[in-house]
């Protein structure tokens, strides 16, 4: 996630740099024909151009807004997952046994938050692996800048990678050894938070009520993660998401060959300046594209998603409090370089 007041030049280089070169290059082209050759039968009226850049403008304004729901979506799936698991941990550990209660009740409890966190990295860790259509695919077009932009997150977060070593921490020897049997391991980590809770239960450990209640936020992060799975399974439909960098194109072709005439009743140099009008233009349409295409896939690994491992971190930290754990707490995330991961 980008956390900069505004959207600086380093980052706005980062995602359409590039672009810049062949839209100078084309822009540039046309008017060097226009200029040395006068042809001006290459040109094409205002009208037809202006009804193609309105239309691309609503397409790419539609497409926007599906993918900015689908970031806000993803963001209010992870604050409802901050606020089920601070009420989970708060419930583990206020609930008064009927009983004195025993070590080993006091170790399954213990064991019911740290398990929690565990799930907590390892749906992280599920949702970052790439999709063949998202960004991070080596399938995709020119690859290597996004893995580029992968990386520099990795170097920048040390804690993006080692998942393993929470899963070792906060699980028993035995769950963390079998974790490779399981095709979705943090839904199976749910599962084992059932038959602890229910062992209480049989223990007297807790009431009825108090195991639905704690039961119903295992429930919800059954709900919560299928939520989450949604959004990374399935994409904006390619139809809508490819059509518009399509459509963009064709407008960006077009575009210095309906200015070029225009400019060029300003005289010679008139014809020369189109160029950074033209680049201008395009670069925006470009970047306007490429916000909604990037903002579709919330859980890209790159850094235009939701800040999972800050989320982690911050649920991590207080539920270890909440369960009287005040020393040796882990460091919030802190971003970097304008991007928290």
């Amino acid at each position: 996630m980008i956390t900069t007041k505004y959207f600086n030049y380093k980052q706005i280089a980062n995602l359409a740099g590039l672009h810049l070169i062949w839209l100078t290059a084309w822009s540039t082209f046309v008017a060097a024909i226009y200029s040395f050759f006068e042809w001006q039968w290459m040109t094409i009226p205002l009208v037809p151009l202006t009804l193609v850049g309105t239309a691309v403008a609503f397409f790419v304004g539609f497409k926007n807004n599906q993918a900015y729901d689908r970031l806000w979506e993803a963001r209010k799936i992870w604050g409802a997952i901050v606020n089920s698991s601070r009420s989970f941990a708060s419930m583990v550990n206020a609930f008064h046994t009927r009983k004195p209660e025993t070590e080993e009740i006091g170790l399954v409890k213990k064991q019911l938050v740290y398990r929690h966190i565990a799930w907590l990295y390892t749906l992280k860790d599920q949702l970052l692996i790439p999709t063949e259509w998202e960004h991070m695919s080596r399938e995709r077009s020119f690859p290597s800048i996004n893995l580029k932009r992968h990386r520099q997150i990795k170097a920048g977060f040390p804690d993006y990678l080692r998942t393993p070593i929470f899963q070792k921490k906060y699980l028993s020897d035995e769950e963390f050894e079998t974790q490779e049997q399981y095709k979705n391991f943090a839904t199976h980590l749910i599962s084992k938070q059932a038959k602890d809770l229910v062992s209480l239960r049989n223990a007297d450990a807790i009431t009825d009520f108090e195991h639905m209640q704690l039961q119903n936020c295992q429930n919800d992060f059954y709900d919560f993660q299928g939520q989450a799975e949604r959004i990374k399974k399935f994409p904006v439909p390619r139809q809508f998401a490819n059509s518009g960098f399509i459509f963009i194109v064709i407008f960006i072709v077009m575009l210095p060959l309906g200015l070029v005439s225009e400019f060029s009743k300003l005289g010679d140099w008139g014809i020369w300046t189109c160029i950074p009008f033209c680049v201008i233009v395009g670069w925006i349409y470009i970047i306007m594209e490429l916000v909604g295409d990037y903002s579709e896939n919330p859980f890209g690994g790159l850094m235009f998603d939701i800040p999972m491992l800050s989320i982690c971190r911050t649920i991590e930290i207080d539920l270890l409090q909440i369960i009287g754990e005040n020393e040796d707490l882990p460091e919030p995330i802190a971003s970097k370089n304008g991007v928290l991961a």
